[in-house]
């Protein structure tokens, strides 16, 4: 990742309404030179929308947006140097992939030779040179939306904006345009900002990743601070999986050391548990690839077992309600069978069972 003095794109208290409905919440964001960030989250919670403000293409209500800290709340998007890339490829059928992606430079009265040079050097970047004359029709998913990119690519923007552009792929073409995508990222350093809802695109291809929730910035990390310290139980239940299991359970100070009561068993708390207090209402996360199955530890009794190839997911019932474990290969584990879990306190995940926040 290239650093440099200052962030590339900043939003400042960025609000925006429809009317009566406030979408974005006073949202703060600093996107560093080169960085890939990933603005995550469900269906309405404002990504889409911030993402247009970045680009120009709505305008902000409130708050102020910078680039490389010029304020450009007031600039077009071509004004921004930005190139956006949509889930809609919108090619145009009846140009050839060469012309598809030269378009906009044709449009702006490029010399034919610089659009030439321009051309196949994005088409080089991204596979498409034995493509250059072929119509859209006579592509595959995953080459439509590589012409797609290279129609942004050939601008040359200093930033680029992708909306969730490959919703429209099956699940392996997905998997391969993750790979492509952050490869090209880190050949030409550029600026970007993508878009998803899926949680495991965006721990895959980001530098750091905005968990976004009604509206507002829940935590604005990188994929491992995400995943090992959430801020908050939003975050911890929005990514991972199998998702992370909540229990609720009281804080018990004494009997020598911390712990927290889970229905009638007691589990040790980490060594810092000075930040707690007694009789405290709390609910304790645990992922499940921190679960271990062996002789000793809390007893329990599969419900499920989900073999899932290198590893197998097995649900199981307790006295403090549903446990997950993922354990390696193929497990033979039939469902009402007695197993028993062990959790470290050092994995647990606490949160406040008021607020939300993990404490």
């Amino acid at each position: 990742m290239v650093q440099s003095p200052g962030p590339a794109i900043e939003l400042r208290r960025v609000s925006k309404w429809f009317g009566t409905v406030q979408v974005c919440h006073d949202v703060e964001l600093g996107i560093g030179q080169g960085e890939f960030v990933t603005l995550l989250g469900s269906s309405g919670c404002g990504k889409t929308t911030t993402l247009n403000m970045i680009a120009g293409l709505e305008d902000s209500t409130s708050g102020d947006i910078l680039m490389s800290g010029r304020r450009v709340n007031d600039l077009s998007p071509v004004e921004r140097d930005v190139a956006m890339v949509f889930q809609n490829y919108a090619l145009y059928p009846h140009m050839t992939v060469a012309q598809n992606i030269g378009f906009t430079l044709r449009m702006r009265g490029m010399p034919r030779e610089e659009i030439r040079r321009r051309v196949e050097g994005a088409a080089a970047s991204l596979e498409l040179t034995h493509v250059l004359q072929r119509l859209p029709s006579q592509l595959s998913g995953g080459q439509q939306q590589r012409v797609a990119i290279g129609r942004a690519l050939v601008r040359e923007p200093r930033i680029f904006l992708f909306d969730e552009p490959f919703s429209n792929l099956d699940a392996a073409l997905r998997l391969k345009m993750r790979a492509e995508v952050k490869q090209l990222h880190e050949k030409l350093g550029v600026t970007s900002v993508f878009v998803t809802h899926d949680q495991e695109e965006a721990m895959s291809i980001s530098d750091r990743i905005a968990v976004m929730y009604r509206g507002r910035v829940e935590q604005f990390g990188t994929p491992e601070e995400i995943y090992a310290r959430p801020a908050s139980r939003y975050v911890a239940t929005f990514i991972g999986s199998p998702q992370i299991d909540l229990m609720p359970g009281v804080v018990a100070l004494g009997e020598g050391r911390a712990a927290v009561r889970l229905g009638t068993v007691r589990i040790d708390l980490p060594p810092d548990a000075e930040r707690f207090r007694d009789g405290q209402k709390v609910e304790v996360g645990i992922r499940p690839e921190h679960v271990q199955l062996g002789s000793e530890g809390i007893a329990a009794t599969v419900r499920l077992a989900q073999p899932v190839g290198p590893a197998t997911h097995v649900v199981m019932d307790w006295d403090g309600g549903t446990l997950t474990a993922t354990i390696p290969g193929f497990a033979r584990l039939q469902p009402g069978s007695s197993v028993h879990a062990r959790i470290s306190p050092g994995d647990l995940l606490v949160f406040d069972q008021e607020s939300g926040l993990r404490l």
